[in-house]
Formats: structure tokens, C-alpha cells, sequence
């Protein structure tokens, strides 16, 4: 039974009721959105919310979400675009903060109870109410993820979750932006109370109203992390952590949060004040632009997964080694049965061993990791073929080897099969005439490691089925990755893209740069690796396969240095030696080599093989637009992300130059 708190309740977003006991219901139901999130016009309806719960004074407040298995996923990103004003900026944070010192000094219980994403903004909110449940659903997620958009939680979050966790919990979280589970979030103090997914989060959020029941301190431990002592010794320690991941000219929204921290970890007010400083010129700086524009790049390649209603439940993998095996163990990873097929079992084997330490990293739970390994099966005879959904062909760069597999294939695979195949380079044209039908085969490129590598190429030409293509992003998107349709030229994008940049590199260093300056100069740039240790990475003897697709007899001296440390068992990472000398899976540098050279200067003749590459891929149509070529870059060969993209870089720096240009006097 339940009535509304008041007559004239004329929200778009909010709906406000009253139960029996007194108790105001507040709902979250973002008008014409899939999720909720926390925009303008949300924050100015519960702003005049608050006003009526200040005057109506019920028993109590829960507040939940009006959307299923939904929360909120944080502030609308959208609208940070809207002015570069840091003043304007300001103005608009210092209004949400003193909106959620309101929510906070209610002068009756208040409970915030929810499933699903409750993130960014989101949590900052449920942060302001006195108990806090989560639905122990595997759909539950809270987390702060600010620190991807080039910024920390700027609605109070930073100096609220060091005053619930303590300052090391709160800040891992912040810095990391790790989502946590919610028993890991009631563990670290985020949450206070966690409900069985059979269990009622009303019922629970009721009591707990009803029960006046208010977060607990954390523990003096966790409250020794605050002490002016231990916080500048940990302030040091996070900086030093940070440092290896991230310059601080690149991305400085971490940096300026552990400097807040180490000034005022101990008063949540005064946190919340730097923050209300901070923040707004992290927000009209480049790198968070950048980021924010990387964002809706993920969005899109997002959407390119949602052009079909294709959905897989039986995949077969033809082809067991290091990318066959670990695109079979990452679809069994995902729910999918997954039979795996080669020449042999004992060729199918040790993939089957990396794929229980892939499970056992990922699923983390003993059922769950034996749910995995029961849906991956060897299958030497190929008894899986006749009743997949999905056929990915995985063998060794060997054109005739796969145009022979595809004639077996052919006449095996169920006629609704997508059939894939994942080569580097070798254009689909040359596999897909086996076929009855052409037109089904797609290139499903994935990249190594599987596991962690987030794009997939959607390979097409001109007699490739559109529909084919779009289950093709379905299926992609459907196992976790970022799908991107690509043309199939010789090396598509990723790979014709990164060839001359390699062969650059290779040049470089056979005319005297030393390989850790190369690699030092990319790695300031900000690239997440040198293309030397990336060679090394990949695998040279693949890395020849590619050069020799995609150069023919132009390849030259780089296809003679390859081959003479390739016939030599000079593989890269995987055999302990390359161009670099493996220990541990971590390459040998001599730290002096590096010294002397103008890594700027590096850089930039490093980086311009790849730029110009970029652009002709553009001008081939490879892909079909400047940002889906940045996104598949980001994604697919870890181009900086601050920077937005190769294309958006050469446009800002064009935008740059031409306006220094105007401000010289003439």
C-alpha cells in the first residue's frame, strides 16, 4: 500500500511515494534512457525533491532505481562537453556538492538499496545516505571509473569513501578504477549490507529505515591510512605505483588526487573542497577530452555489435595453437561450448592446460572455473563442425593449407554457420572461391594475447554478405571484444598500419639508434610499449608472416634480419630471446643506451611511417570513418588514448600549429 508524500509531484525522472509506515520511496527512472545517469536536469528535479523531503520530514528515504538490474551507471558523460569554462565548471560542481551535503544532513534515516551498476556519480550519491545495500548479484558492479575520463570523482566521492574506507582502500579504488563485486565492496566498507539475489532489496531497505541503522567507522587500522605520517609515506608509495603506469604529462587527474590525499586525507570536508578546485580543470584540460572522445569511440565500435540478432551457443576452433587455442578458451570463458580441433591431441593439449590458468584468473569461483572447462572439448576428428554456430579457422599463415581446410568445411558446417577465418593479412578473396557460397566468409582477426587484447577485426570485401558482417560484430560483442569492420586489403588496418611503423623501427636501429631509445621515445609519446619490445611481443616468426604478405620481394633487409634470428630459434618473448633477452617475461634493457638521444625528436620520425599509413587506410576505405580508424588504433594497437586517436592528434596538431601561425606577428 502506498501514496504519494504530496499532491503536484510533476518530475520527468523521479517518482516520490509514501508507505504506510511513513517512509518516503524515492525512484530513479531516467525518462527515455536505457540507464540512469546522473545529467543536469536529474540533479534539478532531485534538488526540488529534497526541498519537499526537508519540509515533509517523513520516518525515513530509501531511494532505489525505477530502471531493472539498473542503477546508476554515473554522471552523464555527455554533458561534459557542454563548456570548457572552468569557471562555469566550478559553479556547476560546487551546486552538486552542496545538493549532496543536503542528502547527507537529512534529519531522518536514509538508505540507498540497488542491483546493477552503481558507479561514478552513482556511488558518490548512495555515499551521501546513512546505509547502503547491494543486491549479491553477478550483475552488480560499484566502482569509481572517473580516472578513465582524465579526471577523479568530482561529486564528493574522493573525501566520502576515504571517510567510509579509511584513505589506502579509498584511494586504491580511485586511482585504479576498479569495479568491485558487492561482498568485496561491503568488505571494504563501500557497502554496508548485501541481500541474496532471491532475497528483496525493498524489504531489506525497509528494516533497515525502520531500524535507524547507520554505517559503521571503519577500523582504526583503515583510519590510520588518514594519520599526517602514514599518509605522506603512502602518498609516496602511490606516486611511485602511478609513475610505472602512467607519466604525469600525460595523465594528471592521478596524480592530482594523491597530491589532495597527502594535503587533506584527513578531513573528508576538505577533500571535498580541493576536489570542488581540481576537478573542473581536469575536466577542461586535453587529456580528459581526449579520454571522454576515447569513450564514445567505445561506444561506437559498441553499436557496430548491435546491427544483428545473431547469438552463437556452439563455436568450433580449427587450429590449436597460441591464437587458435586462446580464442577457443576465451569463448569458453565467455559460456559458449567451444570444441577445439588439430591434427593431434598432443598439439591440442597445452592449450587446453593455458586455458584452466585463463579460467582459473578469470572465473576466480572453483564451480565456475569447472563450468568452463567442461564447455571447452578436444576434438581431433572435427565432430563439433556439423553443429556450430561459428567456425573459426586458426592454422598457420599458409594460404593453400587454409583454402584446403575451407573445401572440408564446405561440405561439413551446418548452411546458418558464420565461417571465419582469422588470418593476419591473406585477403578474403583468396580463401572464400572454395566455397559454395562466397559470400559467408568473414575474417574474424583477432589479436595476441586474446585475453587482453579488446578488438577484433571484422574482415569484408565487396562480395562479402552484409548480414554476414553483422553477425560477425554480434558474435564479437557478444564474447566481450570491440568489433570493427574492416576491408580486406593486404594487412587490413591494424596490421598494415603497424608494418611500416615495425620496419621503421628496424631501420632505425640498423642504422645506430639503440632499441631502448626507440622504445623509450614511443613509450614517451605514449604508446604502452616500443615497437622493439613489441616485436618481441608479438612474435618475430609472425611478424615475418606479415612482412612478407604484405611487402612480397619489397620486404628486403627486414625480412632477411627476421628470418636469419627466426631459423636461429630467436623468436621474441616466447622462446626468451629476440631482439631482447627474456627473463621472466620481462625484456633486458641496458638503461644507458637510451641516454644522449633526443627522444622527442625520436618520436616524431618514429611515429611518422604510422601516421601516414593511417592516412592512407583512411583514403582506401578500409574502414568507414576517421573515428572508427582512432578507435580501432586505440584498441587494437594501444595508440595513447590521451591523445584520441592518430587522426584527432594530426587534426589537433594541425589546429595547433595553424593558430601559432595566426598569433606571429607578420
Amino acid at each position: 500500500m502506498s501514496a504519494k508524500v504530496s499532491e503536484g509531484n510533476t518530475c520527468k525522472h523521479w517518482r516520490l511515494e509514501t508507505d504506510i509506515d511513513g517512509v518516503a520511496w524515492l525512484y530513479l527512472d531516467r525518462s527515455d534512457e536505457k540507464v540512469n545517469s546522473l545529467g543536469t536536469e536529474v540533479l534539478s528535479e532531485l534538488d526540488q525533491l529534497v526541498v519537499r523531503l526537508e519540509s515533509d520530514r517523513p520516518t525515513g528515504l530509501v531511494l532505489m532505481s525505477g530502471k531493472p538490474k539498473s542503477f546508476i551507471v554515473g554522471a552523464d558523460v555527455r554533458e561534459f562537453d557542454a563548456t570548457e569554462n572552468v569557471s562555469e565548471l566550478e559553479d556547476n560542481v560546487r551546486r552538486v556538492h552542496e545538493l549532496f551535503k543536503r542528502i547527507e544532513d537529512l534529519p531522518f534515516p536514509t538508505v540507498v538499496a540497488f542491483e546493477g551498476y552503481c558507479l561514478g556519480g552513482g556511488l558518490e550519491l548512495s555515499l551521501c545516505f546513512d546505509w547502503r545495500i547491494a543486491l549479491d548479484a553477478d550483475h552488480t558492479r560499484v566502482g569509481f571509473p572517473e580516472v578513465n575520463l582524465g579526471i577523479y570523482p568530482g561529486f564528493g566521492g574522493s573525501g566520502r569513501s576515504i571517510r567510509a574506507m579509511g584513505g589506502l582502500k579509498a584511494m586504491q579504488i580511485m586511482l585504479t578504477g576498479r569495479m568491485l563485486r558487492p561482498r568485496a565492496a561491503r568488505a571494504m566498507g563501500l557497502i554496508d549490507q548485501t541481500v541474496s539475489p532471491h532475497g528483496s532489496l525493498r524489504w531489506a531497505a525497509r528494516a533497515a529505515v525502520l531500524k535507524k541503522k547507520r554505517s559503521a567507522r571503519p577500523g582504526l587500522l583503515a583510519r590510520a591510512t588518514t594519520w599526517t605520517p602514514v599518509r605522506r609515506f603512502l602518498a609516496g608509495q602511490m606516486r611511485k605505483q602511478t609513475a610505472a603506469k602512467a607519466r604525469k604529462e600525460h595523465y594528471p587527474a592521478p596524480y592530482e588526487l594523491i597530491d589532495a590525499f597527502e594535503a587533506a586525507g584527513h578531513s573528508a570536508s576538505e577533500m571535498i573542497r580541493i576536489e570542488g578546485k581540481k576537478v573542473p580543470r581536469l575536466l577542461a584540460g586535453d587529456t580528459s577530452r581526449n579520454l571522454r572522445r576515447v569513450f564514445r569511440l567505445m561506444e561506437t565500435l559498441k553499436a557496430q555489435g548491435k546491427r544483428s540478432d545473431f547469438r552463437a551457443r556452439r563455436v568450433h576452433v580449427i587450429g590449436a595453437g597460441v591464437m587458435g587455442g586462446d580464442i577457443a578458451a576465451w569463448c569458453a570463458s565467455r559460456g559458449l561450448e567451444v570444441t577445439l580441433q588439430d591434427r593431434e591431441l598432443k598439439y591440442i593439449e597445452p592449450a587446453i592446460k593455458r586455458a584452466g590458468k585463463l579460467f582459473k584468473r578469470k572465473l576466480k569461483t572453483p564451480t565456475a572455473v569447472a563450468a568452463a572447462r567442461s564447455r571447452l572439448l578436444a576434438d581431433v576428428e572435427g565432430q563439433g563442425l556439423a553443429r556450430a554456430d561459428v567456425v573459426i579457422e586458426a592454422i598457420f599463415e599458409d594460404r593453400d593449407a587454409k583454402r584446403d581446410l575451407f573445401a572440408e568445411v564446405n561440405r561439413k558446417a551446418p548452411k546458418h554457420a558464420l565461417l571465419a577465418t582469422n588470418t593476419s593479412a591473406i585477403p578474403l578473396s583468396e580463401l572464400s572461391d572454395v566455397l559454395d557460397d562466397p559470400a559467408r566468409l568473414i575474417g574474424l582477426h583477432f589479436f595476441n594475447p586474446v585475453a587482453k587484447m579488446p578488438l577484433v577485426e571484422i574482415v569484408h570485401d565487396p562480395g562479402t554478405s552484409q548480414e554476414r558482417v553483422n553477425d560477425g560484430s554480434s558474435f564479437a560483442t557478444q564474447i566481450g571484444k570491440y568489433a570493427l569492420p574492416v576491408a580486406s586489403t593486404p594487412g587490413f588496418l591494424v596490421n598494415r598500419v603497424l608494418a611500416p611503423y615495425m620496419r621503421n623501427a628496424m631501420k632505425m636501429h640498423r642504422e645506430g639508434v639503440p632499441k631502448e631509445a626507440l622504445d623509450k621515445a614511443a613509450e614517451q609519446f605514449g604508446m604502452p610499449m616500443g615497437p622493439v619490445e613489441l616485436a618481441d611481443t608479438v612474435g618475430l616468426d609472425v611478424g615475418l608472416g606479415v612482412i612478407k604478405t604484405l611487402m612480397g620481394e619489397s620486404a628486403g633487409e627486414d625480412q632477411k634480419v627476421l628470418e636469419e634470428m627466426v631459423e636461429a630459434g630467436k623468436l621474441g618473448k616466447k622462446s626468451g630471446e629476440g631482439f631482447y633477452q627474456w627473463k621472466k617475461g620481462k625484456p633486458e634493457r641496458d638503461s644507458a643506451a637510451a641516454q644522449g638521444h633526443d627522444l622527442d625528436k625520436l618520436a616524431e620520425q618514429l611515429m611518422q611511417p604510422y601516421f601516414d599509413e593511417c592516412r592512407a587506410c583512411l583514403d582506401d576505405q578500409v574502414v568507414e570513418s576517421a573515428e572508427l580508424l582512432d578507435a580501432g588504433m586505440i584498441f587494437g594497437t594501444g595508440f595513447a588514448p590521451f591523445r584520441g586517436g592518430p587522426m584527432h592528434y594530426l587534426e589537433s596538431r594541425a589546429a595547433g600549429s595553424s593558430e601559432q601561425s595566426n598569433k606571429e606577428p607578420s
